[in-house]
């Protein structure tokens, strides 16, 4: 296979930002066009949760696939990729806190999140996505140093909590959890000589 050029690369980046954006566009149009079941919000916060996991299982599978399709520069997608998870996951916690919760109930979100905890394993997830976003410019990776890939590390952190949050916070089974924790699971499992090491 030969391999991807940087025009190539500028190209693929043009349709992930499509693959991101555009499902926000469909949403818009399905909340105004009334395509969403009986209970809205409870259509988006899952939809906008779903989009960030794939962004993530996305990011995660650019080392592999980058590694074993001998395609190097494919590594130049991944921070694209875990903005859009990022951006995706915020609009999650937003769409619970404001459809959920009310705008004239926030300040009630400190204790929701204490008190359930699939939901304290949702913000845990949100917080370190927001120190990978704000730290994955060049500049900041060079100012950290070695530290920068230790903090990035905690991304492996976010591929074990998040799916987890989905399953538990589904009340009736559903396939859907499943196959996005077993995805994870998989994804993680191809990095098993890295966490060997960590463990010597």
């Amino acid at each position: 296979m030969k391999r991807l050029t940087l025009r190539q690369i500028t190209a693929f980046k043009v349709l992930l930002h499509l693959a991101g954006f555009l499902p926000l566009l469909w949403l818009f149009l399905s909340i105004d066009q009334g395509w969403l079941s009986a209970d809205p919000a409870k259509d988006i916060q899952h939809f906008t949760g779903r989009m960030a996991l794939k962004f993530l299982l996305a990011s995660l599978l650019v080392t592999p696939l980058a590694r074993y399709a001998r395609q190097p520069l494919l590594i130049r997608v991944r921070r694209l990729l875990g903005l859009w998870c990022f951006a995706w996951a915020t609009l999650h916690l937003v769409s619970y806190s404001v459809l959920e919760l009310g705008i004239s109930n926030l300040g009630m979100l400190g204790s929701e999140l204490i008190s359930r905890p699939y939901l304290t394993l949702g913000i845990i997830s949100w917080i370190i996505l927001t120190a990978l976003a704000a730290t994955s410019w060049q500049k900041a990776q060079r100012k950290l140093g070695k530290r920068w890939q230790t903090l990035h590390n905690f991304i492996y952190l976010v591929a074990v909590l998040a799916p987890v949050h989905y399953l538990w916070s589904v009340k009736t089974f559903s396939p859907q959890p499943w196959i996005y924790a077993f995805i994870a699971a998989i994804l993680l499992a191809l990095r098993y000589k890295k966490f060997r090491q960590w463990l010597r």
